[in-house]
């Protein structure tokens, strides 16, 4: 079987659109940085980056450009009360069951289950638009959301890209 080969698959596909070559970040240095203490007394948060917000939430737009947007949801948010707006991939299993790329029941499961010490108060949705810009993450958004989750005390944060 052959590997699924995204990159060059992204790069055709935008480069017909008339988009340039995207510079793909590398992070081949990036330290690895182990939990300060037990997963069953760590408060998890998550991002999905699906298009997923609440539904009485503007949808996100399928086809934007650097949109930095970046929506809280609450822990005990209903999960059948999401909608999914993503034109970038087939989302038909996640339409089905949401925590496919937003896990918010297993997470809620897991701290019940005493597995991870509890869900953070706030959860996270954005950085869905085909983000050209990325200084602007890197510079700026990024850390605003590590303040945030720090705020929140986080120990333990999961990025779901889609």
């Amino acid at each position: 079987m052959d590997h699924i080969r995204y990159v060059d698959a992204l790069a055709a596909k935008y480069g017909a659109m008339g988009f340039p070559p995207y510079d793909w970040s590398r992070y081949d240095d990036a330290p690895f940085a182990p939990l300060a203490k037990p997963l069953a007394q760590c408060t998890v948060s998550v991002l999905t980056s699906g298009g997923v917000s609440r539904c009485a939430m503007p949808p996100f737009n399928p086809d934007a450009r650097n949109d930095f947007r970046l929506d809280t949801i609450e822990r005990d948010a209903p999960s059948d009360d999401f909608q999914i707006h993503d034109s970038y991939y087939d989302h038909a299993d996640a339409d089905h069951d949401l925590n496919c790329i937003f896990p918010i029941d297993r997470l809620r499961e897991m701290a019940r289950d005493g597995e991870i010490g509890g869900v953070a108060p706030r959860l996270w949705s954005g950085f869905m638009g085909r983000i050209y810009k990325r200084q602007a993450v890197l510079d700026d958004k990024a850390p605003a959301l590590a303040r945030e989750l720090k705020r929140d005390e986080v120990d333990l944060f999961i990025a779901v890209p889609a």
